[in-house]
C-alpha cells in the first residue's frame, strides 16, 4: 500500500507523521528515541502486513520535520500526552505502541496516564537505567545537532566514522538524509533542536536517578496489557555496557505479569534494522500473535 506521510496539529505544536499499511487496520504508535526521527522505523514499517497493523511513526516534537516547540514544553509526560492526542485525531478509541529507547520510556509514560487505550507495547532496548558507560556512544551521536556539515555525503561519513552502526545500509541512508535541511551560508545541517534533545536527556537523567521502585521503574506498575521487551546484546563499542542490561531484563519479566522478553543479536542502535527483531514485532503485533 506504500506510505502516506502528513502532518498533525496537536494542541502542543504540529507534528510530522508516516503511515506504514491501511487507516483502516488497527494503529500502532512507533515512536523514536532521544536524538531520532520517524526514519527509524521505516525497516519495520516495510515488514508489517499492512492489512493487520497502521504503523504510524512519528517525529517527536523537536525532531525531523515536526514543530520546535519552547524550553519546558518536553519530556516523557508532554511526548506521551501527544499520543494520546494524536490517537484522537487518527480516530483510534485503542492502539498499540513501539517506542526505542526513549520512545520506550515514553510509551511506559503514556501507561501511566491512560493503560486502558493502550493494547500492545513494545519496548525495544530500554525499560531502566542504562548503564553510565553509554553515555559517551550516545553524546557522540547527540553532537551532531546544531554543527554544520559541507554535504550530506560529509554528515553521513562523519556518522559512520563514529562506528557505531554496523553494518550500515540504504535504511541508514535514508535515516539520517531524512533530518537534513540546507544551512545558511551553505552546506547542511540536522533539523532536530539540540536543545529540544537535551531538555528530554535532562528528564532522563532525573527519571534515572531513583532506586529500584521509583523513577522510570516505577512506571513498571502501569502495565497492564501484553508488553514485548527486546534487548540488545552487542555493546554499542567494547567495553561501553548496555542500554538496557540483564538484571533489568530478568527483573522486568518477573515484575511485569503479561510481558515476555526477546534477546537480539544487535548493538541498540542496528536493532532498528534486524531482522530478528522485526520478526519478533511483527508476530507479537498480530492478531492472536
Amino acid at each position: 500500500m506504500g506510505t502516506t506521510e502528513f502532518d498533525l496539529q496537536l494542541t502542543s505544536g504540529r507534528l510530522h507523521a508516516r503511515r506504514h499499511g491501511s487507516p483502516g487496520a488497527p494503529l500502532v504508535l512507533a515512536v523514536p528515541g532521544l536524538s531520532a526521527n520517524l526514519m527509524s522505523f521505516e525497516f519495520l514499517g516495510e515488514r508489517t502486513d499492512p492489512e493487520t497493523v497502521q504503523l504510524v511513526s512519528v517525529d517527536l516534537r523537536g525532531r525531523g520535520l515536526s514543530d520546535v516547540t519552547p524550553p519546558g514544553s518536553y519530556g516523557w509526560v508532554r511526548h506521551a500526552a501527544d499520543l494520546f492526542e494524536i490517537a484522537d485525531q487518527l480516530a483510534a478509541e485503542t492502539f498499540s505502541l513501539v517506542g526505542h529507547s526513549m520512545g520506550a520510556a515514553v510509551a511506559m509514560a503514556a501507561a501511566a496516564q491512560d493503560a486502558t487505550r493502550i493494547e500492545r507495547m513494545v519496548l525495544v532496548d530500554l525499560c531502566g537505567v542504562p548503564d553510565p558507560s553509554t553515555a559517551a556512544p550516545i553524546g557522540a551521536s547527540v553532537a551532531r545537532l546544531g554543527a554544520v556539515y559541507p554535504s550530506a555525503q560529509a554528515y553521513i561519513d562523519q556518522i559512520k566514522a563514529i562506528g557505531t552502526i554496523q553494518p550500515w545500509s540504504e535504511y541508514w541512508d535514508r535515516y539520517f538524509r531524512y533530518e537534513l535541511q540546507p544551512a545558511e551560508g551553505g552546506g547542511v545541517a540536522a533539523r532536530t533542536s539540540r536543545a529540544a534533545v537535551t531538555e528530554d536527556a535532562m528528564f532522563g537523567v532525573g527519571a534515572c536517578a531513583f532506586g529500584d521502585a521509583a523513577g522510570v521503574y516505577g512506571l513498571w506498575t502501569s502495565l497492564s496489557m501484553p508488553v514485548l521487551l527486546l534487548r540488545a546484546t552487542r555493546e554499542m563499542f567494547p567495553g561501553t555496557g548496555f542500554i538496557l542490561s540483564r538484571r533489568d531484563r530478568d527483573r522486568f519479566t518477573e515484575q511485569v505479569s503479561r510481558a515476555v522478553a526477546v534477546d537480539i543479536d544487535a548493538n541498540h542502535y542496528t536493532i532498528a534494522t534486524s531482522d530478528e527483531a522485526v520478526g519478533a514485532i511483527a508476530r507479537f503485533l498480530t492478531p492472536g500473535g
